[in-house]
């Protein structure tokens, strides 16, 4: 791991969006793929919007039209689901499947340094942005950067433990 980059204990998979009826379930939004995947976790570390930290077991969950609603421990009402609307959903970082070859979880991707292959430092990965097409790396350094994550082409190398990404691109881009 590179000096100053420590990995995280949780990854993030979703919020909490809403309250869905009158006996404490809530309405989920997923980044897990397929969007389902979230209710495999039976640990939801939540980050409250003032700032708290819970861990609410999952007692249940299901699809619900286009969503997904889920039912958490000590949340039996409306009222208790409205204190978790906005609420962060993470999960530790054990509990997930590795990634497969040449498959990385964003969260991996987040605060490394970008190089090109010259050597040319271009910043560090703020984020990334699914666009269909491939997901693009956000990242900052002298001004902000949108590029691909077109792995072999763009991205030659991911080196999670020295915390460095080396990509093909123009510094000028």
């Amino acid at each position: 791991m590179a000096p100053g980059r420590e990995q995280r204990p949780a990854v993030p998979l979703g919020r909490i969006s809403g309250v869905f009826g009158v006996r404490g379930w809530v309405k989920v939004f997923s980044w897990t793929r397929p969007r389902e995947n979230i209710l495999a976790y039976p640990r939801w570390q939540l980050e409250l919007p003032d700032g708290r930290r819970e861990t609410l077991r999952l007692l249940d969950g299901r699809q619900q039209g286009r969503g997904l609603v889920a039912r958490l421990e000590g949340c039996s009402d409306a009222d208790e689901a409205m204190c978790l609307v906005g609420a962060g959903i993470s999960v530790a970082r054990e509990e997930l499947p590795p990634a497969g070859p040449g498959q990385y979880y964003w969260s991996d991707l987040e605060g490394l340094a970008v190089e090109t292959t010259t050597g040319t430092g271009l910043g560090q990965v703020d984020s990334l942005i699914e666009t269909g097409a491939n997901d693009v790396l956000v990242v900052i350094g002298d001004r902000r950067r949108l590029i691909p994550f077109v792995h072999g082409q763009v991205v030659r190398e991911v080196d999670l433990a020295a915390g460095r990404l080396v990509v093909d691109w123009d510094p000028a881009d």
